[in-house]
């Protein structure tokens, strides 16, 4: 993530990027595990990444995403991201760790969840600080409030 553009001075924008920073240490601690062999420990992980990113892609995708999705240039960067949520989601909800493939995939996965992060940090979100307005804002924060009600 650049520090150079504002992002992170922006409650919203801080909250998604801390997010994203959790989401990447308990990955990170999954792959670790899958190293060791550990695949309960990987599992344990990976259910909290899981967890983490649903609440995480709701408040996004109803809020941020929808908001910036009225203009048709932000659009076509949005819907590929939308649909790498919706496959990360499945392969999250479907993984067996006992099976090499799959562990496979969640390496892959992982990787890829690194670009699509630098897609948000690197684009999306320095793009918002000069496109949201008030209003905008506004539906972005309550759609990642009512994504997180216990905070």
């Amino acid at each position: 993530m650049c520090q150079y553009c504002g992002c992170r001075d922006i409650p919203l924008l801080r909250d998604y990027i801390a997010e994203h920073e959790r989401v990447i240490n308990l990955g990170g601690a999954a792959i670790r595990a899958l190293d060791d062999g550990d695949y309960h420990r990987a599992r344990t992980e990976l259910a909290a990444m899981a967890e983490e990113l649903r609440s995480h892609w709701r408040g996004e995708e109803a809020g941020l995403f929808a908001v910036m999705s009225r203009d048709a240039l932000f659009r076509e960067h949005i819907t590929p991201l939308i649909q790498e949520h919706r496959e990360l989601g499945a392969l999250l909800d479907t993984v067996d760790l006992d099976i090499a493939d799959d562990r496979d995939r969640v390496r892959v996965a992982f990787e890829e969840l690194y670009e699509h992060i630098a897609k948000e940090e690197d684009g999306l979100f320095p793009a918002a600080l000069t496109s949201l307005d008030g209003e905008d804002w506004d539906t972005a924060i309550a759609a990642w409030k009512q994504a997180h009600p216990r905070l």
